[in-house]
């Protein structure tokens, strides 16, 4: 029991350095736009920089969520200063004044480049701006953030057939093309979009306990038991039609322990007893499925296509910080030290073939020869401190360090 001990005190201490020395000081120091105003919107993987790249909603959130939670837990200023700048820019350029909502992508200057309506992007701002309200209780992100929530519920919740669309035009009509990215399957619904909403409204419930709020929050989970999680499986679905007919057989092995303890957390939030009890029996099945990408050097592959008959190795940064924080999840409530290895073990991959020991921050994945990708982002429309910085916190305030 000892040896268990010293192995976590020395994860927790290495995890809380890797934030403050290294995550965190790379984004305060590199990616700061003093001409324009927020933050630049790209650094290559050559360590680049793209002063006049776009800037994305889902970056600028991310940006917010990852500085609020970091002033939130370690009180220092230097925090609360860029989560504010992230809020302010947020509020003044990438929010639509006119119709409500929020831009998908501006240029460099702030002007509107795509003013479509992505309900994922959406949801990463309540998710920021609830977090900012928890970490300083200003009432103006509260406010912003409860206006996003009743623009997602009037336009993108579906009446007739439950659930939510995936994006919507500038003034809400339906859109031809609602990918998140192309490399997504043009579906009206996908379970990547309603983890992130349930995500976000989580966060809202801390902060405001609003009844209708609390139905839709304990809806969403529901659509995970009934439609979105495979009972044959137990892997999640990733795309439907609206009649929550699945359109897609691979499995995203990040994605079912990113939702493993991203539903047992909204669960909790709710202290519904009789849903918690239903969400532990499937997120220890969900999390036992994710686990049959585990390789051999502790490491979460990206996915696996049935299909094909094909794992993708490539180890992507996301994956592995979720599938850390997925593990310590079911050390934590579940008593199974096993996960605590596997956590530790993953961890000790990321820090000998993720970590940019020379530049700071992580490289966007290992490749399956073992080798740093440098062709894709260090920071960028997708690259954000969001994944990692969320490892490290939430560590941080489950060991209360």
């Amino acid at each position: 029991m000892m040896e268990v001990r010293n192995q976590e005190q020395i994860f927790c201490e290495e995890v809380k350095n890797e934030l403050e020395r290294d995550i965190l000081p790379y984004w305060m120091n590199r990616m700061i736009d003093p001409e324009n105003g927020g933050f630049y919107g790209r650094i290559t993987g050559q360590e680049e920089l793209l002063p006049m790249s776009s800037k994305g909603a889902i970056l600028n959130a991310r940006i917010l969520w990852t500085f609020s939670a970091a002033y939130r837990l370690l009180k220092k200023d230097c925090y609360l200063n860029v989560a504010t700048r992230a809020k302010r820019y947020i509020l003044d350029y990438f929010y639509d004044n006119e119709c409500g909502g929020i831009y998908w992508e501006l240029d460099y200057t702030g002007e509107p480049l795509n003013t479509k309506k992505q309900i994922y992007a959406i949801s990463f701002v309540i998710y920021g701006l609830s977090e900012y309200t928890r970490a300083t209780g200003d009432e103006e992100a509260l406010q912003y953030a409860k206006l996003l929530f009743k623009d997602i519920e009037l336009h993108s919740f579906d009446n007739r057939l439950n659930g939510y669309v995936e994006a919507l035009a500038r003034d809400w009509s339906p859109l031809a093309d609602v990918r998140l990215s192309e490399k997504d399957e043009n579906e009206k619904k996908t379970m990547n979009t309603h983890l992130h909403i349930l995500e976000a409204y989580t966060n809202l419930y801390r902060v405001w306990q609003d009844d209708f709020l609390k139905k839709q929050l304990k809806n969403l989970i529901e659509l995970f038991i009934t439609h979105i999680w495979n009972r044959e499986t137990s892997h999640l679905n990733l795309f439907f039609d609206d009649n929550w007919q699945s359109t897609c057989d691979v499995f995203s092995y990040g994605h079912d322990i990113e939702a493993s303890w991203l539903l047992h957390e909204a669960a909790l939030v709710l202290n519904d007893s009789a849903l918690l009890t239903q969400v532990e029996r499937i997120i220890v099945q969900l999390a036992s499925a994710a686990d049959e990408g585990i390789n051999a050097d502790g490491s979460l592959s990206y996915e696996y296509s049935p299909k094909a008959g094909k794992t993708d190795m490539e180890r992507h940064w996301w994956v592995q910080a979720e599938n850390v924080v997925g593990h310590i999840n079911l050390y934590q409530h579940f008593s199974d030290n096993n996960a605590l290895n596997k956590a530790i073990k993953c961890w000790q991959f990321i820090q000998n073939h993720l970590i940019d020991k020379q530049h700071g921050e992580w490289f966007w994945s290992c490749l399956e020869d073992g080798s740093a990708n440098r062709l894709d982002d260090k920071a960028g429309f997708w690259k954000c401190p969001y994944h990692n910085g969320r490892m490290c916190m939430e560590i941080i305030e489950r060991y209360a360090l």
